[in-house]
Parts: structure tokens; sequence; C-alpha cells
């Protein structure tokens, strides 16, 4: 059985859609236990080396050899103007780093994904002992990932990092561990040395067994999403563009890339810029995008839609994720996409702090139709597929008592005898697909033929089909 998630417009008929629109749907934060944790330069005890999160750039990862939840995250351990400055003091003057900055890589790890301990690691000396948390230092915008598909196990591991020393001394860089703590030494690109001032996100295309990292160049004076690929994971290519916001104002900062059966998600973090009166001026949003190459990439919803909503508020006194965020790749858990982030409660250039939480979405549940016209109804018609057994499903939340008349149709969209819209019945499966049944008829008796989806509906929303389906458009599957 194949699922075809909506939002991916080559499995719609662009042409015959009424009156509908598609809306991102938006995380559900964990309220109850955000945030799990946070910088801790001012707490008692103090941990001296967190002096500023920045914007993080969480790597949360789940190992099961180990059963914990892991979180590699980008810390500043040395930040001269945010450690002489209190917290109370932060609002009567402005933000001044400087060069002395040092990032560093740091470790969080939980049993449950909810309580999170920083252990001491013993692994780096920090003004004359080991007693942190830290992994290496002069390390920003680190990726790391779990290759399960490694069969060397002391690479289990995969790391990729931008090396900064000074903006005369710094190279891209990766690095191999077998437990996920003690890493080997770090080794140069041979070739190329992108600007890379973002989230270097690696991962293992399943697609094409490359490996490949979305890390970022600049164009035009604008911040840009690019990609670089390696077969050994040592050797990559020169990164190219993929994707660029919408001038000054919506500018790709970082998008770490998941694959999402046969679609890539991005989990775009916009940056704002180009407009001081703008209320979101110097803030980051996460916006959802998608793309069936890694070459071309599109937004889900319209723009504006987010799918990690900042908090309210403004620093210091709004919610602590009313600022910037920049997310994870998430982990399904009970049917349930789990999406930790950073959020910070202030301004990107200027003093903020910044927590870790998690967010969750129900598993395929990106985005969804709704009618623009709540009066009217809406009408969805799907590309041609191909019927090979007798399962069809449709995943959908209903808002009232009447259910979407669905119709299989030929290629020219008349009804085939039989499966017209009246004669329609949805059935509950123990899902949250429901089964799309017909009066007389079974599924299985179309089976060969070529069919289109007709879907009217009103005050519901659709996410997707699924079903023994067969795409005529390799692009469409999910």
């Amino acid at each position: 059985m194949k699922k075809f998630l909506l939002f991916n417009t080559s499995i719609l008929n662009g042409h015959l859609l009424n009156n509908v629109k598609l809306t991102t749907n938006p995380v559900q934060k964990d309220i109850e236990n955000n945030p799990l944790f946070s910088e801790e330069y001012y707490s008692e005890p103090a941990r001296k080396w967190e002096v500023r999160y920045d914007n993080g750039y969480p790597n949360v990862i789940y190992d099961p050899k180990y059963g914990k939840f892991r979180c590699y995250y980008t810390v500043f351990t040395y930040d001269e103007d945010s450690s002489k400055t209190p917290l109370n003091m932060r609002t009567k003057k402005l933000y001044s780093p400087s060069e002395s900055r040092v990032t560093s890589l740091c470790y969080a790890e939980s049993e449950d994904g909810v309580n999170w301990y920083k252990p001491n690691l013993g692994l780096v000396k920090f003004e004359g002992n080991t007693r942190n948390n830290i992994i290496m230092q002069y390390a920003h915008g680190t990726g790391v990932f779990l290759d399960e598909e490694e069969i060397d196990s002391r690479k289990r591991y995969k790391l990729v990092t931008k090396v900064f020393y000074s903006k005369r001394n710094h190279y891209m860089a990766v690095s191999f561990s077998e437990d996920g703590i003690h890493f080997e030494k770090l080794r140069e690109w041979p070739k190329y040395n992108p600007r890379g001032d973002t989230h270097n996100f690696p991962f293992r295309d399943k697609k094409t067994q490359k490996f490949k990292l979305i890390t970022r160049i600049w164009k035009d004076g604008v911040r840009i999403a690019a990609i670089s690929e390696s077969d050994d994971f040592i050797n990559w290519s020169e990164p190219k563009e993929i994707l660029r916001g919408d001038g000054f104002q919506d500018q790709v900062y970082s998008m770490p890339v998941f694959l999402y059966d046969n679609i890539y998600i991005g989990l775009a973090s916009i940056y704002h810029e180009g407009d001081r009166s703008a209320k979101n001026f110097d803030l980051v949003d996460v916006e959802l995008k998608y793309s069936t190459s890694l070459e071309h990439w599109d937004r889900v919803g319209e723009r504006g839609e987010y799918f990690i909503p900042r908090g309210v508020g403004n620093y210091p006194d709004g919610e602590f994720d009313c600022g910037c965020i920049y997310a994870s790749s998430p982990i399904e858990i009970d049917n349930k996409m789990f999406f930790y982030y950073m959020g910070s409660n202030g301004p990107h250039t200027g003093y903020r702090e910044t927590y870790f939480a998690r967010s969750w979405i129900e598993k395929d549940k990106f985005a969804y139709y709704e009618t623009k016209d709540k009066s009217k109804v809406g009408l969805l018609y799907t590309k041609p597929f191909t019927l090979y057994g007798d399962e069809l499903l449709i995943l959908m939340e209903q808002e009232g008592s009447e259910n979407p008349k669905i119709s299989l149709c030929r290629e020219d969209n008349t009804p085939y005898s039989g499966y017209e819209s009246e004669n329609c019945i949805l059935t509950e499966t123990g899902t949250p697909y429901k089964k799309i049944n017909f009066k007389d008829k079974k599924i299985k008796d179309l089976k060969g033929n070529s069919i289109v989806i007709s879907i009217e509906f009103s005050n519901a929303k659709i996410y997707a089909i699924a079903g023994d389906l067969e795409s005529n458009k390799k692009d469409c599957e999910s």
C-alpha cells in the first residue's frame, strides 16, 4: 500500500481544483514539559561554558543500541559580551559580539525524550577541568547523524562541521564515531570551503545512497541553502544553490532535511531583515518546504504560514521561543512525529536566551486542503492512478456531520458506474485513515484501470490518500 500526501502538487490536477487552499498544519507544542533544558551560565551551579546557545542547531537522534535520545547542539562557550552582561542588564544596552567568540559542540541525553541530562564527558578541558558536556571546540553549526546503514561500526556516527578559529582560519571538516561520544580527529575537506555559517546538516540519501549535506552560501547579499554530496563522506562536491527565499525579508538561514517515505521535507528557518519597522524584523520562523529531487524546493502552504510558530511576546518578557526557532529532523514515536527545536526569546542579532523544546504532529498530517469560502463546497481532483488491489483510504478530519463525497472517475473525469459520490461510504479502520467503500461495488473490481479520485467536501481537512495505487508519475509517491 502506498500513501500520497496532498501537499505534493504532482498528485493533483491543478486545473480542476475549486474553492480550496493548502494550509500548513502547525505543530502542537509540549506545553506541559517545555522548555526541556536551557543555557546555564547564570544558573546555580553555573555551567560557565554555556554562555550563549544562540541558534543551537539541534541534532536529535534516538539510538536503540543505547536506548537513549541524544541531542548534539552548538554553543558559544566563550562570548565576552554575554558573560559580562547579567540577564537583568540586557535591556539597557545592545549586544556586541566580538571576534573572540568560540563555538563548540555539546551533548545532552534522555531516556524518555522529556527529561534531559548533560553528562560530564571528560573530553575537553574548559577553565582547568574536563567536567563538562563539550564534545569539541571551535566547531560551528555541527551536524551529526546516526548512519544505520553503515557496515563499519567505527563510523556509525558521522559529523560535519565548520572549524572556525578566525575569519582567516576556518575550514569544513568531518569526523566519525562508534559510540556517538568519542569522535576521531577531524578531517579537513580536501577541496572547497563554503561559508557554512549555519546548521551543516548531513544525511545518507536513501534514494541514491550518496551522502548529502545541506549547508549555506551567500549570493547577492542574501543567505541561500546549498547542497553538496559525497560517496565516502570525506570528499565533497562544490555546494550548489537549491533554495533561496524572497529578498531580504525571507532568507533561508538553515534547513534540516529528512526523507519522509519518498518525499524530502525541509525545515527551513526563515530569517527576516530588510525592514527594521516590521514586527518580524531580525526574527526567525520555521517554514515547511518539500522536494521530490533535492534540486528544486516548494513551499508547503502560503507565505507567512509557519510550521513551528514562534511564541507570544518580545524580549525579555515574551514566551521562551518568541524570537528565533531552529529545528531538528523528527523522531517518530507512537504514530506521532516529534520535532525538537531550539527556541530563543529575543532577536537574532541581540541578546537572547535559548531553550530546547519539543513539539509534534500526528503522522502524515503536515498540511491539509480546506475550503476558502466556508459557505461553499471545495473540489479536489487527483491525477490518474492505476488501481492494483482493493484498499483505498483517505486521511481527513471532519468538522461537521457530513463526510466528503468521493467518486472514482475515468481519465475524462466522469465517474465509473456505481462509483459515484452518492454511493460512497467511509468506514473506520482503527487508524487515522478511513476506508473508502461503495454500495454494491468493490474497489478491486476496478483493478488495472486508470482512476481519478474526485473529492467534494466542506468543513473538513483533507491530508492524504492511500491504498493499492500506482501513480502514473513516480514523483507522486510517498
